[in-house]
């Protein structure tokens, strides 16, 4: 019984599938929402359905809509700084609204699964078309995964204002290398080393500092070369209870590096029903060619505005539930979230706002067939 629930809870930690599964038919509908101070909410529903040809082939389609509000889409630039770069842009409904069809494929015989998929979205001015796939070789009785897993991004901008870009391609590939260890019947652990580069116009078409003195674009390197690594440790307390625990760190020639922690309690509060409360905490550092924004010249090579590139913090607590009905094969699952950054300089410029703070959160019915 404990093995059991324990693979269900890595199914919540885990990035890619590894361990005791099987294929199965499954029907899907979530929603996830996004709203914070600076005016953006984001709504999205989205729609999957996976059915098994034979007991080793399975075929995936997901379909995903994000339909978004946002000041900065409305006005083409800051919420907070009148159109003198870049002018005003019509308000809708919604300000930007994505669609985002995934296709997959699954072959598993027990011991190995390989997965492989193709995702397409578009919006007003940005394109993305994405390839992707995985590995997963079970060993050891079962006892031991190693996998692979990659994606390449081959994306395009299409400003909504006439704008000269250096150049409009965004290409991303990330590879993941993974080693999953069944400690015990109660404990799991895995260690994920993730390899990512990115080349092209890598920041976004709408970003410009504006002073008194001059006027630019946010200007970034086209090349980004990153790695990560990972740690994630899941352990059944007792019968009713786990935790997970995860820790992450990141570095990259830009000169970030990030530390990112996260624990998950979860725990049996009645039959069929699991609740669980989550603690995240990120901190980074500023991008090596990152500035105090009035220290910023016209003849410096980059300028960064997006207050990603630049030093702070966040922390982000969630409750979830987990709800099963029995033989019925539906089950419910979800989550809300309270996300709140460090007091910023460059978001202050931005959104006018001296942090970023918000809730995010879904929904979701899954049915097995």
């Amino acid at each position: 019984m404990q093995i059991k629930r324990l693979f269900g809870l890595l199914s919540l930690l885990l990035p890619i599938k590894a361990f005791a599964s099987s294929l199965e038919d499954k029907a899907g509908l979530s929603f996830d929402f996004y709203t914070d101070n600076t005016d953006v909410q984001v709504y999205s529903p989205t729609f999957s359905f996976f059915k098994t040809l034979t007991k080793k082939f399975l075929i995936g389609i997901k379909m995903r809509i994000d339909a978004i509000s946002a000041a900065s889409i409305r006005k083409g630039g800051s919420p907070v700084i009148s159109d003198a770069v870049t002018g005003a842009t019509a308000r809708r409904t919604f300000d930007d609204v994505r669609y985002a069809p995934t296709i997959l494929g699954v072959y598993d015989d027990g011991d190995n699964t390989l997965t492989l998929g193709a995702y397409y979205s578009t919006e007003r001015d940005y394109t993305g078309r994405s390839v992707f796939g995985s590995y997963i070789r079970q060993l050891n009785l079962q006892n031991t995964a190693v996998g692979i897993s990659f994606s390449q991004s081959f994306d395009k901008w299409e400003p909504v204002f006439k704008r000269n870009l250096p150049r409009s391609d965004r290409k991303e590939r990330k590879i993941d290398f993974s080693v999953s260890q069944l400690l015990s019947p109660t404990a799991m652990l895995q260690l994920i080393y993730s390899n990512l580069y990115s080349e092209g116009f890598l920041g976004s078409p709408y970003h410009y500092l504006l002073r008194k003195d001059f006027a630019r674009f946010e200007t970034l390197p086209q090349t980004r070369k990153g790695h990560a690594f990972a740690i994630k440790f899941v352990k059944l307390i007792n019968e009713p209870t786990s935790v997970n625990l995860s820790y992450r760190y990141y570095t990259d020639d830009w000169g970030i590096r990030s530390h990112t922690g996260d624990v998950k309690l979860l725990r049996d509060v009645a039959k069929e029903l699991t609740l669980g409360i989550r603690f995240r905490y990120y901190t980074q550092t500023k991008a090596d060619f990152a500035k105090e924004l009035q220290d910023y010249k016209l003849t410096d090579r980059y300028v960064a505005v997006d207050y990603r590139l630049s030093a702070f913090s966040s922390r982000t607590l969630g409750l979830l539930f987990i709800k099963g009905f029995g033989l019925s094969g539906f089950k419910l699952k979800g989550a809300v979230n309270y996300y709140m950054t460090s007091s910023n300089s460059y978001i202050k410029n931005w959104y006018g706002k001296d942090r970023i703070t918000a809730w995010f959160g879904s929904v979701s019915l899954d049915y097995s067939f």
